[in-house]
């Protein structure tokens, strides 16, 4: 089962599970600020759950770079869309700040 760090918890999931559902079932805080009631539920049109992924995880689809292509996102910052990602292997996550979290400073 492969194991899954973020904001100072580690936890397990099955493999090929969504990282937005296994994030938030693990009571990890993924949304910055209001986008916790702003946010599209996993359907990857907001960008709002975008994050840092060191580890083994799905192919980038579509969704994500289409959405990460749009500002206030850069296309070149190798940040992923939580809701749009599938944990494949151990994997540390890492959040930023800002809305949608674009911006340089650690959040966890």
């Amino acid at each position: 089962m492969p194991k899954v760090t973020a904001q100072g918890k580690t936890f397990e999931c099955e493999p090929g599970a969504n990282l937005r559902r296994v994030l938030l079932g693990n009571d990890v805080a993924l949304y910055n600020g209001n986008a916790k009631l702003i946010n599209c539920r996993g359907i990857g049109s907001c960008g709002t759950c975008a994050v840092m992924i060191e580890g083994e995880v799905s192919a980038l689809n579509w969704k994500d770079r289409g959405r990460r292509s749009l500002p206030p996102h850069n296309p070149d910052r190798p940040l992923r869309l939580a809701c749009q990602t599938c944990v494949l292997g151990d994997i540390k996550v890492t959040k930023y700040n800002q809305f949608w979290g674009q911006g340089q400073a650690l959040v966890w």
